[in-house]
């Protein structure tokens, strides 16, 4: 025991050495003051310098491989962050693997402290290491956030070390924009309040009434009221509202894992297509929208109404597809005895036009975060005045989704050396197909964004490219958990119905048909 306490008084001396002399590096070379290569990542102006000299030197235009050769080239740290991008991207798939490794564990250790193998410490009951890592490594949420420690590591490492690389990634980091993230968390957390979902929950009810109110007629009300209304209140908070009401109408009675998936698939792609009714909602509309001088009736007439018959075109065809499991669900609920539920009174009138008065200045100032955070300061101060009337209000969801989509974020921006040239080198119909397909393995804001910043597309000629583009980004939102912004929102409120974690294979596949409707409807009507 001796050995051991002189081992880690060594160990803690030498961490605080090494400490001190990073700060040391860093007050030198990464420190206010200190010259910053500001440059990173390279702009496409830097690359098209160079690549009009290589096409000058050729006589002929340079094609995508060659392109993508001459800038992997220009700064091979680009290799590397795609590289670790992509890597995150697996993770997401095998997340569900890792949960259930931390469940074994978790029994063994449970095991073990029954029988005594592991004594215990104190008064505290011992805590499995290895289950609690893997149970974080498993945590989808937490994926993108992990992998910027080895990105932060190569920037570091590949960019003059401690003393210079520090200081260009925290430079990095410094500009970008995390406003979305923030927002993210604000909104879903008064979303989920109970006077907003009780509101919600009384207009879907009404809606439902023509059906009878079966889980059948609730799905179909929540699937086709909610995305719509997600471009007026945004995405995220349209995302929480809908998956709360799926998680009590439909999901609690245990529908198959097929009708599991299919209604997660349509739920993130009708959520992605649903906000393109205005120019302010959704977040692949919102980065574009100034800059080509998009307005809500352009919108509209070029997004909106056709997404609106693409949602109930697809609602209408999941639910012929699955109408004996609906008979199947009808049959449960209707034999579930509910003659001792206490039910749930509403919260006042008042309550909820207040709450609904703090979601809609979140909406109104979410470019601001010092308006909307200080706004949601006020709520919780709210919230605690009138508890009585509330659900206790959940913050390790919405700030777990907030982490994954600053992640996301921060290794999105170091893709435009790749994605921008793609994007640029296509036609219309490849071009809705490529954004569609992108879309899947980044954020549809990011290649919206990437799409905005390319001069051509900025040209009168064209307006078809600029409408496959954020078409194709829009329609492509639910192929995967980082598709589209709201999604990790989506994961995090409804895990908890599917075993082991929700697979991202079955996800994509209970969101190619939606997928591929909206995509005959944004292509297909005039």
């Amino acid at each position: 025991m001796r050995l051991k306490r002189h081992l880690t008084s060594i160990f803690l001396a030498l961490f605080a050495s090494i400490a001190l002399g990073g700060a040391d590096l860093l007050a030198a070379g990464g420190g206010h003051g200190a010259p910053v290569d500001t440059n990173f990542p390279l702009s496409d102006d830097h690359y098209e310098v160079a690549e009009a000299q290589k096409i000058a030197e050729l006589g002929r235009e340079l094609s995508l491989v060659e392109t993508l050769k001459m800038r992997a080239a220009a700064d091979p740290f680009n290799v590397v962050a795609t590289l670790i991008f992509f890597l995150a991207i697996a993770h997401t798939f095998v997340a569900g693997n890792l949960m259930k490794l931390a469940h074994k564990y978790e029994h063994d250790h449970d095991h073990k402290v029954a029988t005594g193998e592991i004594p215990h410490v104190g008064d505290k009951r011992p805590v499995s290491f290895k289950a609690t890592l893997f149970h974080f490594l498993g945590e989808v949420e937490a994926v993108f956030g992990l992998w910027l420690l080895p990105l932060m590591g190569a920037i570091i490492f590949m960019k003059g070390g401690l003393a210079e690389g520090w200081g260009i990634a925290t430079n990095y980091i410094d500009t970008r924009n995390y406003v979305e993230p923030m927002v993210v968390v604000v909104l879903m957390a008064i979303a989920s309040s109970r006077p907003i979902v009780q509101s919600a929950e009384r207009n879907v009810t009404l809606i439902a009434g023509l059906g009878g109110r079966s889980p059948g007629a609730y799905w179909f009300s929540i699937l086709t009221i909610a995305p719509l209304l997600g471009s007026f209140i945004t995405e995220p908070a349209a995302m929480t509202i809908a998956a709360i009401l799926l998680g009590q109408q439909f999901y609690k009675y245990n529908p198959s894992p097929t009708h599991k998936y299919a209604t997660l698939g349509i739920l993130f792609v009708n959520i992605s297509v649903g906000g393109t009714l205005t120019h302010f909602a959704a977040p692949p509309v919102l980065m574009v929208a100034g800059t080509w001088g998009w307005d809500m009736p352009f919108m509209f007439s070029n997004y909106g109404w056709k997404a609106v018959i693409g949602i109930l075109i697809s609602n209408f065809v999941y639910y012929a597809i699955f109408r004996k499991s609906f008979a199947d669900l009808k049959t449960k609920v209707a034999a579930v005895d509910t003659s001792g539920e206490v039910k749930e009174q509403y919260a006042p009138v008042w309550v909820a036009a207040v709450h609904a008065i703090f979601l809609a200045w979140t909406i109104i100032v979410l470019h601001h975060p010092a308006l909307f955070i200080g706004g949601f300061l006020f709520f919780l101060a709210f919230t605690m005045a009138t508890d009585h009337h509330q659900y206790q209000i959940q913050l390790k969801g919405p700030m777990l989704v907030g982490f994954f989509l600053a992640g996301l974020v921060t290794h999105g921006g170091l893709q435009g050396w790749w994605i921008s040239p793609v994007l640029s080198s296509l036609t219309e119909l490849p071009l809705f197909i490529g954004s569609t397909v992108l879309t899947a393995f980044n954020d549809n804001a990011a290649i919206t964004y990437l799409a905005s910043q390319v001069p051509a597309f900025s040209e009168p000629e064209a307006a078809a490219l600029r409408y496959a583009v954020v078409a194709g980004a829009v329609t492509g939102g639910g192929l995967t958990v980082i598709a589209n912004a709201p999604n990790p929102a989506g994961q995090s409120l409804l895990s908890k119905y599917f075993d082991g974690g929700i697979a991202p294979i079955k996800l994509l596949a209970g969101a190619l048909l939606p997928t591929f409707i909206l995509a005959l409807c944004f292509m297909l009507l005039p």
